[in-house]
């Protein structure tokens, strides 16, 4: 009974930032490493940002470095990415994921669209 639930996205201009949340349930939420990854219309799902179980090590993708912060609280059971100076670009439907016992699950996404 592994959930994700992601929130937080929605339209922005150019510049702006947001803060995406997943909630996560029906696992030790603390001892699994978690992931943000990104989908555009006809493009690939990407990975975006990584996060390990603790919390000490993170990943991000070349394009979003210095601009995007994975971050986790353990003791809410919740992944968090704080987005900021958003582009164009940026734009796609956003999930949360994580590999639990050799399956990975998704959350049912939240779209960001960055549009003047």
């Amino acid at each position: 009974q592994v959930q994700l639930v992601e929130s937080g996205g929605g339209l922005v201009q150019p510049g702006g930032a947001l803060r995406l949340s997943c909630a996560a349930s029906g696992f030790t939420f603390s001892t699994y490493a978690m992931s943000w990854y990104r989908q555009a219309p006809g493009k690939e799902r990407d990975l975006v940002a990584f996060i390990s179980a603790g919390g000490g090590s993170t990943s991000y993708l070349d394009a979003v470095k210095g601009r995007f912060s994975i971050s986790r609280d353990n003791a809410k059971n919740t992944v968090y990415l704080q987005m900021s100076s958003l582009k164009p670009e940026d734009t796609a439907v956003y999930y949360c994921k994580v590999l639990y016992r050799l399956i990975t699950y998704w959350g049912q996404g939240t779209q960001v669209t960055v549009s003047s």
